[in-house]
């Protein structure tokens, strides 16, 4: 399946950076991780093309202003909202000089960049289906705040994503469950999803349900472990009252990539391999063509959208393909 994106976002990169991809009545949401802004492509009964782009800026206050990269790594559309998350990740800079010295001096580097700390919460015009100004969850009151003291979670904060640290790579939402995907840390070869039920703060911010219903007297999320065989989650999506997950490395590696069904309505926080169940194994490839997101198409096929495609994946007209897969 072809996406066709305008000069702009080819010169930005963004249809090579794909992360996130959710499907609505008139076309795909899309989003990458190297900027601030989402995407909308219309289907063309060919092709999604007639690219729609819109600056998070322009609805929301980012911490660290209009112009630094979100690092948004999953979409949900629901109830008439488009909803999106950032990372939440640290970046530990890449080796890139051949001076030993130099390039051992930028691994010891840590980054934190703010716009990543952010869950996004965006109405959606009812006739133009473009997005009206929204609520978020970001700066002194990120999700991070709340992580602080966690027994589990609270050890990897410090860590950048690809070190197995904190990493979100995907958002459910299921009613007022909203469900984070964490592509790290993995547990001893178990991964995580956290639960939230963030409702409207003050001034276009929101925040955390507290305590989290059914949760009483604890923290304001759940947690769910998910014995995925060593394996993190790098998306979620809605299934028949279920989730799709799609699994994958939890640091910086190539594959392998599953899709995995979980029967989220048993609502465990212990979910075994009795309550999960592998629907398909996707292609990677070795340095390039990383699956990145799934969305449910109106067939009941699943659209997945790939970080680096390999040179396969361009058209001549300035796409890219995704691959369409029958469960």
């Amino acid at each position: 399946m072809e996406l066709r994106f305008h000069p702009d976002s080819r010169d930005t990169l963004t249809h090579t950076n794909l992360s996130a991809v959710r499907h609505d009545a008139t076309g795909l949401w899309l989003a990458g991780d190297e900027t601030a802004t989402i995407e909308h492509l219309a289907w063309t009964g060919e092709r999604y093309d007639a690219q729609r782009t819109f600056r998070l800026a322009d609805y929301v206050d980012l911490p660290a202003g209009p112009d630094d990269e979100a690092d948004i790594e999953g979409l949900a559309r629901t109830d008439g909202q488009l909803w999106l998350v950032g990372s939440h990740s640290l970046k530990r800079r890449k080796p890139k000089s051949k001076d030993p010295e130099k390039a051992v001096k930028r691994l010891a580097s840590v980054i934190r960049e703010e716009n990543r700390f952010i869950l996004v919460r965006l109405p959606l015009d009812p006739v133009t289906n473009a997005p009206l100004p929204g609520d978020i969850l970001a700066g002194k009151d990120n999700l991070t705040r709340h992580l602080d003291d966690d027994e589990h979670l609270a050890p990897f904060l410090a860590l950048p994503g690809k070190d197995n640290g904190l990493d979100i790579e995907g958002i459910a939402v299921m009613g007022r469950r909203v469900f984070l995907g964490l592509r790290g840390p993995v547990l001893r070869g178990w991964a995580v999803v956290l639960e939230l039920a963030p409702v409207a703060g003050d001034r276009g911010r929101l925040r955390l349900a507290s305590p989290y219903p059914g949760n009483e007297g604890r923290a304001v999320y759940r947690k769910h472990f998910l014995d995925l065989g060593g394996l993190g989650v790098r998306d979620l999506c809605p299934y028949n009252g279920d989730l799709l997950l799609l699994t994958g490395p939890s640091m910086d590696l190539d594959g392998p990539v599953k899709v995995v069904r979980w029967r989220v309505g048993k609502h465990a926080d212990v979910v075994g391999p009795g309550d999960l169940e592998t629907l398909a194994e996707l292609p990677y490839g070795i340095g390039c063509d990383h699956p990145e997101g799934l969305a449910i198409m109106p067939d009941g096929r699943l659209l997945v959208v790939y970080d680096s495609p390999g040179p396969h994946r361009h058209t001549t007209q300035g796409g890219v393909l995704a691959d369409v897969i029958t469960l």
